[in-house]
């Protein structure tokens, strides 16, 4: 069988790494586009065999050279995100409104196969929100460009190689304290990394179009079941603090300054919305691949990480500390 082409953007991160592996055990071949190849080739290489993998150098507004890509490509997926802006161009709308819209105009001036954009789950809720807003502007402007596209909003996606758990785990960890938000009452419903990938590889290989499809995991909790459930996996107990908004937008205020803020004005606002299905689009379940790996399960495989004693640590997990 002739291996297809497949164009990536987003391809260093989490999910496109694991996406990257399922593609080409499955006979597509993967072009994946970073802005920066010294720095990111070494691990995107790793993930395929020779000649399953190309990587290419490129300024992703750069139109001119991302055209020459889609001449040569089948289908292409965005994975590219920001949870805050940075200087030189990365602002929200430039990558989550303008980017994604220029790639859907190629999308459709190159008669591709597909186009899958990775975007986010409770974001049609969130109008105070600039990255929710940017996100909603990019789908709109993505089925403007090529009705065929598919749009996944996934819930907060988890692995051994995520910002969430892991990051938790490491302020767990330090902090005598752990501030909650809203009381800890914000809603999610994480979604293994595996699980996610399972689904975009479904819906290439089933041909799913035209579709806002809703990527859950199969549990739902809040922020602060979330926080309980970590601290039970690494053997820690911390004092649970629930944070007055004024002084959390202070702090995050002050955050905003840091080269990688642990939260920001913006993300705050974002975290009043629950991150779980709304009911108004259909679900992974429901196009045939439902989530299978549960949060406790998982995480315990790499939690060890952050335990006294680490790999060798003899506490064993006991869910019913939950």
């Amino acid at each position: 069988m002739k291996a297809k082409n497949c164009l990536i953007f987003g391809g260093s991160g989490q999910i496109g790494r694991n996406l990257i592996r399922k593609l080409t055990k499955n006979n597509f071949k993967v072009t994946v586009v970073t802005r920066n190849i010294h720095q990111k080739s070494y691990i995107i290489k790793t993930q395929a065999n020779v000649g399953y993998i190309d990587i290419v150098e490129a300024n992703i507004f750069d139109e001119k050279k991302i055209r020459e890509l889609f001449k040569k490509t089948d289908l292409c997926i965005n994975l590219i995100g920001i949870l805050f802006e940075k200087k030189r161009g990365n602002s929200f709308t430039n990558i989550h409104t303008v980017f994604p819209s220029l790639l859907a105009k190629l999308s459709k001036e190159y008669n591709l196969k597909h186009f899958i954009h990775l975007s986010a789950l409770g974001i049609n809720e969130a109008k105070d929100s600039a990255y929710a807003n940017s996100k909603v502007e990019g789908e709109n402007a993505i089925l403007k460009n090529f009705p065929l596209a598919t749009i996944l909003r996934p819930s907060v996606v988890y692995s051994v190689d995520d910002n969430f758990t892991t990051n938790f785990m490491t302020l767990l960890n330090r902090l005598p304290f752990f501030p909650l938000y809203y009381d800890g009452k914000t809603k999610f419903s994480p979604i293994h990394c595996s699980d996610l990938t399972d689904t975009i590889y479904h819906v290439i290989s089933n041909n799913i179009y035209s579709k806002i499809v809703e990527c859950v995991g199969p549990e739902v909790f809040t922020l602060k079941e979330i926080i309980v459930k970590l601290l039970n996996l690494i053997d820690k107990k911390r004092i649970l603090l629930p944070m007055p908004l004024p002084l959390a937008k202070m702090s995050a205020s002050i955050f905003e300054i840091m080269p990688k803020p642990l939260l920001t004005r913006d993300q705050l606002n974002l975290l009043k919305y629950d991150n779980i299905i709304s009911g108004k689009y259909k679900t992974n379940s429901d196009i045939g691949m439902p989530s299978v790996r549960h949060f406790d399960e998982e995480v315990q495989k790499y939690c060890y990480m952050w335990r006294e004693g680490g790999q060798f640590s003899t506490e064993k997990y006991n869910p019913e500390k939950n």
